[in-house]
């Protein structure tokens, strides 16, 4: 799970938010990457944290499980459309599609090497590339048809997952993979990552996408500058959020949906009836998405399970905490205070790689220990790295500036 620091720029609407806006037209929206950079954190937690209990302190991690990877890749999109001018988008930038084929080949290269280090994470950014490269075409559409794209894409993902399933051999199972450098090695490796990335990996286009979508929308339709958003960002995530659990409540309960399950259990997932949740039995056979024996499927919630429900209340709880951080550096005071974490969030893919790394040779035992020390040890990293830094370019971080270095330079306005 990851997200690339891309600039957070955003022109103002109206003469009310330009005073802001004017005084530094081109900063950090230093709230998304306080936002970012608590995506970091519930990364560490899924790969590194105690299990996710309904206990004392484990209710925050049941909050945030199988969210990382949605806001991660939702503020992905967010960040997308605010560097090229936000809610008054500019003209597209020179070099646009080369700059976007180099950060997907980087991107590509460093995610199938990460991979080959057998770290046990399902690493994200090989399914990033594939993310930017779709979302370049889309960034030259209209508000009105970039937010439809985005509310139709929430749905049909996951039915086109689910029906298309059957066709690559994943009605029952097989799904959740990654891939590695066979991708580049061998036809079938290439045939089986395209497979991977757009349909049966962890993160596959079909039902990650969306996210990318509904945060580029975001960037267009929400000036993160003005007085106000953050309040409107918070009762919008938080009334989706509930809007996709509940409706997926009553699907599954007086909908007949988990009736409906257990039958389909019973018929084809013989190894899960005896289980003390059989519908969760299947769920972690698939590492989070849905199997193709029963429509019934699409109406749960579950982390990771890639289903409509799921997807919205991801997107609530996106909305939500950059409505939180939004609204928390609007205080001078407290953005000061937010200000090493959001030290962390313009690192991201560093402390994404770097993570990894650590995981595959440390091993750490998993628990509150270790990510008590990952994020305190990124936290101090990163200040460091930014104060040595200061005056150069480095101080986008290591792997943020050596990407920065092979990107052409843009010329449209917010570009940066």
């Amino acid at each position: 799970m990851t997200h690339i620091s891309t600039a957070d720029t955003a022109s103002t609407t109206s003469a009310a938010a330009g005073a802001d806006a004017s005084r530094a037209p081109k900063e950090r929206l230093i709230s998304v990457d306080v936002a970012r950079a608590v995506a970091v954190f519930a990364m560490f937690a899924a790969h590194i944290g105690p299990p996710a209990e309904p206990e004392g302190a484990g209710h925050l991690l049941v909050a945030f499980d199988g969210r990382a990877p949605a806001v991660f890749t939702l503020i992905a999109g967010l960040s997308l459309t605010l560097s090229r001018g936000g809610t008054r988008p500019g003209p597209k930038p020179a070099g646009a599609w080369r700059g976007t084929l180099v950060r997907c080949a980087v991107l590509a290269a460093l995610g199938l090497a990460l991979t080959e280090l057998r770290s046990g994470i399902a690493v994200i950014l090989t399914f990033f590339a594939l993310y930017f490269l779709a979302a370049e075409p889309l960034a030259r559409l209209g508000t009105r048809a970039l937010t439809a794209v985005a509310a139709v894409s929430v749905v049909l993902g996951p039915v086109l997952s689910y029906v298309l399933g059957p066709y690559f051999g994943y009605r029952v199972v097989g799904r959740g993979r990654y891939p590695g450098f066979e991708a580049v090695t061998s036809w079938s490796g290439f045939t089986d990552a395209l497979d991977t990335l757009l349909l049966s990996g962890a993160y596959p286009w079909l039902t990650y996408f969306p996210y990318v979508v509904v945060g580029m929308a975001l960037g267009r339709i929400a000036d993160l500058r003005r007085p106000g958003v953050g309040g409107r960002l918070i009762g919008w995530g938080a009334l989706i959020t509930l809007a996709g659990h509940g409706l997926s409540a009553l699907a599954m309960g007086p909908g007949g949906g988990r009736e409906a399950l257990l039958r389909a259990i019973a018929q084809s997932h013989a190894y899960a009836v005896n289980a003390p949740d059989p519908v969760q039995a299947v769920l972690a056979r698939q590492a989070g998405a849905i199997p193709s024996t029963s429509w019934a499927w699409l109406l749960v919630d579950g982390p990771y399970s890639q289903t409509p429900f799921e997807t919205v209340a991801n997107i609530g709880a996106s909305l939500l905490l950059i409505g939180l951080a939004v609204a928390a550096c609007r205080s001078g005071v407290v953005s000061a205070l937010l200000r090493p974490l959001a030290v962390v969030g313009t690192m991201g893919l560093s402390v994404y790689a770097v993570h990894v790394i650590a995981r595959a040779e440390l091993h750490p035992h998993h628990g509150w220990p270790a990510l008590g020390a990952f994020c305190g040890v990124s936290l101090v990293a990163c200040a460091v790295w930014a104060f040595v830094f200061r005056r150069t370019p480095l101080r986008r971080g290591p792997l943020e500036w050596a990407l920065h270095v092979m990107m052409p330079k843009p010329s449209g306005r917010g570009a940066r």
